[in-house]
């Protein structure tokens, strides 16, 4: 009776081990094919990655080092082979972070500034000065990304120490101001009547044969602004910039004056066709273009007055440049001229363009005016 229990004990406990044998053979089993299963997968995913980035190298800057993981490692999981699989290669150069918009009011800013023409001033000086300042009057602020790009034109002839001194003045105030600029000199040749608003047509068009500037300023060469919180770029309406002249008292002449400075987007520009062709002589032009802004439905925008103050340089009238005794009757045609007088219509000759350190001087021959009917 004893030996029969005993058969029946043992013959259990063999049972048990055998179910225990088959039980851990299943399960080791389960584990191999688990483990192969992804072995085989990550391997796919790697060739398919290796062979992406071949077909892809120019679609994200690089490519990414991928690694042959043996997940039959101790302590080896998915999450541990793509966190290595997605390192950057090593001497993968990363990508420089985009600047930040230019802030609105640049905190460099000095505001009321001391103006004075009674010291001598050279080029080679106002260069030293403006050492970040690139050929031809460039300049891109280094540390954000200015909301225009700016033209800065002025219509020359024989006033070299005058833009001596603007020079001087207005790079440092430009940079200050984080304006993405280029000056451009626009030198009419020869010895007839002097045609400021043609001019400055010339410097619109030849502007943006270097450059997509969309913003446009056209300034006299005389004129400083006396604080650099007038900024020089452009706005929603057209800008009058120069409201407060020292020759004026700090006054605006009149409610209709936008002469001086001022500044208009490349939209605005077109949407009045540019200045006009026909004002040769002084005076007038900057009377029509108030007109041509009003009459296309658009207003004027000025700085506060005590922003908008300018000294003037003194000089003598220059000679051919007298005033245009046609211009009150041009002004008062202003509606039935700007459709076809103005960039629409504009004819030169470009005779030479010269990058110098500060700026950019563009020769040009804009013809004479026309004979002026007899009186009879």
């Amino acid at each position: 009776m004893t030996r029969l229990m005993l058969g029946r004990t043992l013959e259990r406990i063999c049972k048990g081990v055998l179910l225990l044998c088959l039980l851990h053979f299943l399960i080791m089993m389960i584990l191999y094919f688990d483990v192969y299963s992804q072995r085989f997968d990550l391997f796919s995913r790697f060739n398919n990655g290796r062979n992406g980035s071949r077909n892809n190298v120019s679609g994200t800057g690089g490519g990414h080092h991928y690694f042959y993981y043996n997940l039959s490692r101790p302590n080896a999981t998915l999450a541990s082979y793509l966190v290595q699989s997605m390192q950057p290669e090593s001497n993968q150069t990363p990508s420089p972070k985009p600047l930040p918009p230019c802030p609105e009011n640049p905190p460099g800013l000095v505001g009321r500034l001391l103006i004075e023409f009674s010291s001598q001033m050279t080029m080679e000086r106002v260069q030293k000065e403006n050492p970040n300042v690139t050929e031809g009057g460039r300049y891109t602020p280094p540390d954000c990304r200015p909301r225009w790009k700016v033209a800065i034109i002025i219509p020359f002839r024989h006033r070299e120490n005058h833009l001596k001194y603007w020079l001087h003045y207005l790079h440092p105030i430009l940079r200050r101001q984080r304006i993405d600029y280029g000056i451009y000199i626009i030198n009419q040749l020869g010895e007839d009547t002097f045609n400021r608003a043609k001019l400055l047509n010339v410097g619109y068009t030849e502007a943006l044969k270097d450059a997509e500037y969309d913003c446009f300023i056209f300034s006299d060469v005389d004129l400083i602004p006396m604080d650099d919180r007038n900024l020089y770029h452009c706005y929603d309406q057209p800008r009058h910039f120069a409201i407060a002249m020292d020759k004026f008292g700090f006054r605006l002449p009149y409610a209709g004056y936008f002469g001086g400075v001022s500044g208009l987007s490349k939209k605005q520009f077109l949407k009045i066709n540019g200045f006009p062709n026909e004002y040769w002589g002084w005076g007038g032009e900057d009377d029509d273009i108030y007109n041509r802004i009003t009459l296309n439905g658009m207003k004027v925008s000025r700085p506060d007055v005590r922003i908008g103050r300018y000294r003037m340089i003194k000089h003598e009238r220059d000679k051919h440049n007298e005033p245009n005794p046609q211009r009150f009757n041009k002004i008062q045609n202003t509606k039935n001229t700007m459709k076809k007088d103005g960039i629409s219509s504009l004819t030169y000759k470009l005779v030479e363009v010269k990058k110098y350190p500060l700026y950019t001087n563009i020769s040009v021959e804009i013809g004479k005016p026309p004979p002026r009917p007899i009186k009879g």
